[in-house]
């Protein structure tokens, strides 16, 4: 008989071998929470049958789930022979069984049929409404049955920081990339990028540290949403360059009434002008549709015509285009698909200026995470402008009767 061997970060010690009702791992990103709690279920699942439900508050397609992540420590751990994985759910020659589910899907009735879970674990647990705990909770009720959590916090008041952590029947550890002996070298430049630029976003993002809201953010008009892209739309691409801190971008965008919806981006640091062909190709179809680039590179405008994007065109910036341009998007509302991730970024951390002294916030906007910002006013800019000439052409209201006061 083989023995199996897992490398186990310090940290992740005191959530073995227990048979507490909670555990949980909350911390920031890159600390390995998800590829520990992945590689403890298969083991358990190969030491005996035991049924795990993996859960997600929004999961619309398995693609969104933690099967891939699942299937990828069967397979690093060269266990496959041991488990067979179908189209939804992956089962273990000796019984075992994993399922994925979202919460927001289930109701009180439909997710009675999990009550005969061992193991269900909460991935990305910060998201977890009230609504999905209260309804999960006393469904996960089989003798010697675990909750698990992993999630980076958000909240002091998410649901998931509210539950009993200060119990005896609970272990919660905190983790952050310092913690993991694996830390790969593209996340590590990632974080520090991040901890030069903006140590709000460092603290919450890399250490796990609650999200500082502030009223200074620009945008407050979007969500992030899986949708389809109609076969129909119309689409508008703008693009920003860069290339030593600056990244270049490219931004897809349609509109469909009062919403703008985001449906792709293309983004890297030091990319080399004869490579941005390449990366503007990422995007499905952007040599077939005009795009507005940034004014300030004719150079890089005029090797993108001559290498495939014949339809690029500079952006026309003058006073008050930035503003104004700002002005326009916010009066949209705004839907980001989940993939595009810097998009999501940088309208979460866009912001105005706050004065040092007055702790006042101005109407002067902060030159930061504004790239994507900046590709996607480049992008709507022939639509604002088309909706400003039609605004100062529509006739003006009759004036009011005059009224007579004798």
């Amino acid at each position: 008989m083989s023995t199996l061997t897992i490398n186990t970060p310090r940290w992740a010690l005191p959530l073995i071998d227990t048979t507490k009702r909670y555990l949980g791992a909350k911390g920031g990103r890159g600390s390995g929470k998800s590829h520990f709690f992945a590689e403890m279920l298969v083991e358990q699942a190969i030491d005996k049958p035991v049924n795990i439900a993996c859960f997600r508050e929004n999961q619309r397609s398995l693609a969104q789930s933690a099967k891939k992540l699942i299937e990828t420590k069967i397979e690093s751990l060269a266990v496959g022979h041991l488990f067979e994985v179908q189209r939804d759910r992956i089962i273990g020659k000796n019984g075992s069984l994993f399922q994925f589910h979202g919460l927001r899907d289930h109701t009180a009735d439909s997710i009675k049929s999990l009550e005969g879970i061992d193991k269900a674990w909460l991935e990305e647990a910060q998201n977890i409404s009230q609504r999905s705990f209260e309804i999960l909770r006393p469904t996960i009720r089989k003798p010697m049955s675990q909750i698990w959590c992993s999630w980076n916090p958000r909240n002091h008041d998410d649901p998931v920081e509210l539950l009993p952590w200060n119990s005896e029947n609970s272990t919660c550890v905190r983790v952050n990339y310092y913690d993991n002996p694996w830390f790969p070298e593209v996340l590590r430049q990632e974080m520090e990028y991040d901890r030069s630029r903006d140590i709000d976003r460092y603290n919450h993002i890399w250490l796990g540290d609650f999200e500082t809201f502030s009223e200074s953010r620009v945008f407050k008009n979007w969500r992030v949403e899986e949708f389809d892209t109609p076969i129909d739309s119309i689409f508008k691409l703008g693009a920003d360059f860069g290339y030593a801190i600056d990244p270049t971008v490219l931004i897809r965008c349609f509109l469909s009434g009062q919403k703008l919806f985001i449906d792709y981006e293309a983004y890297q640091h030091q990319c080399e002008i004869v490579n941005m062909n390449i990366l503007f190709n990422t995007i499905p179809e952007s040599n077939k549709y005009p795009i507005v680039a940034d004014s300030s590179r004719p150079e890089t405008i005029s090797h993108l015509k001559n290498n495939g994007f014949p339809r690029i065109y500079p952006s026309a910036k003058g006073s008050g285009s930035v503003e104004d341009g700002i002005e326009w998007l916010k009066s949209f509302e705004i839907i980001v698909h989940p993939r595009c991730e810097k998009t999501i970024s940088e309208l979460t951390n866009y912001s105005y200026i706050v004065d040092p002294d007055t702790g006042k916030i101005t109407r002067k906007l902060r030159d930061a995470h504004n790239h994507v910002i900046d590709a996607l006013r480049y992008a709507c800019e022939g639509a604002r402008k088309l909706s400003e000439s039609e605004k100062k052409q529509a006739p003006a209201a009759p004036a009011a009767p005059a009224k007579n006061y004798w």
